[in-house]
């Protein structure tokens, strides 16, 4: 089952259960995956491309989370907190902070890089592989210190 299956399935879940903040938070999402479909590049949706439309929802969320609290709006903050969390139940098993730390320290054993010079290296490498599995920003965090940066 695609993530877009599922994601309408639970749809109409919510729809029954009258979950009206998980029903349109799921059809935000879903219109985001539609919108991957329509895209016209004529290639199939891959469950990455899937992967990054959640974490593209994320990242607004997270985004209006801090402008919310900044602005003195908890309540509009604490829903936006509230879709982060069923958004995140459609990302794979997220990593440890020791897991992401452990593999970082064998890509930079790997790549040979021994300065902050080499964090786009690194870095690149790294996110291929863990897409959807680490927050970016502590991962580049992890790189930065481990790299002396």
């Amino acid at each position: 089952m695609t993530l877009t299956e599922r994601v309408s399935e639970e749809m109409k879940i919510a729809m029954k259960s009258g979950e009206r903040l998980k029903l349109e938070t799921l059809r935000t999402l879903r219109a985001h995956l539609v919108e991957l479909t329509k895209r016209g590049s004529g290639k199939p949706v891959t469950p990455d491309d899937e992967i990054a439309a959640v974490m593209g929802e994320m990242k607004k969320r997270k985004e209006a989370i801090e402008l919310y609290e900044k602005g003195g709006r908890l309540d509009l903050a604490e829903q936006e907190t509230r879709e982060l969390a069923i958004l995140k139940a459609y990302l794979p098993a997220q990593m440890t902070a020791e897991e992401a730390a452990a593999r970082v320290e064998q890509v930079i054993a790997e790549t040979g890089s021994s300065s902050p010079r080499d964090l786009g290296k690194v870095m690149g490498i790294l996110m291929k592989e863990l897409k959807g599995r680490v927050d970016g920003k502590a991962l580049q965090d992890i790189v930065r210190t481990k790299l002396g940066g």
